[in-house]
């Protein structure tokens, strides 16, 4: 897919808009072979710096374990941007025109006692005022080894 086949359908997904404020949000890792491995909730605190997003993650993980994110997404041209994380390696990607925005980056991931990196191909959606439909496909050397899929709503205000 490409990010500019999106261009004009709404609602538009600004992220210095839609993620200012608390999200709350839901999701599950499904592997190669169709298989649920795991489910989680979060959070999401998000604020402007000048050009740059800073996005706050908390999930928690249905075996109770508990993983903290900040991201530093900041504005790198028309549509596009740069994301950093500390489990991110290098600089993320980003593109969004209408409703999507894309996201590429390489995350580190703790695997059974060790640390994989893996590269996440994200896909936002904006659906409504409230809502974003996030799938985001995982790959471990190239070879594709599953989906992450979630759903978020914007809070009101206050």
């Amino acid at each position: 897919m490409k990010v500019e086949r999106f261009a004009g359908r709404t609602p538009e997904l600004k992220l210095e808009e839609y993620f200012v404020g608390r999200i709350k949000g839901s999701g599950l890792f499904e592997d190669r072979f169709g298989t649920v491995r795991r489910t989680f909730t979060f959070t999401m605190d998000g604020r402007m710096e000048g050009n740059t997003l800073i996005l706050k993650e908390d999930f928690l993980y249905d075996d109770g374990e508990r993983k903290e994110r900040v991201w530093r997404l900041t504005r790198s041209g028309a549509g596009t941007w740069e994301g950093r994380a500390d489990d991110v390696v290098g600089i993320g990607l980003g593109r969004g025109a209408g409703n999507a925005f894309q996201l590429t980056y390489v995350l580190k991931l703790p695997v059974s006692g060790s640390e994989w990196e893996v590269r996440f191909d994200d896909w936002l959606f904006r659906l409504d005022d409230e809502t974003v439909l996030n799938r985001a496909n995982v790959y471990r050397w190239g070879v594709w080894i599953g989906q992450v899929i979630t759903t978020m709503r914007k809070l009101p205000e206050g």
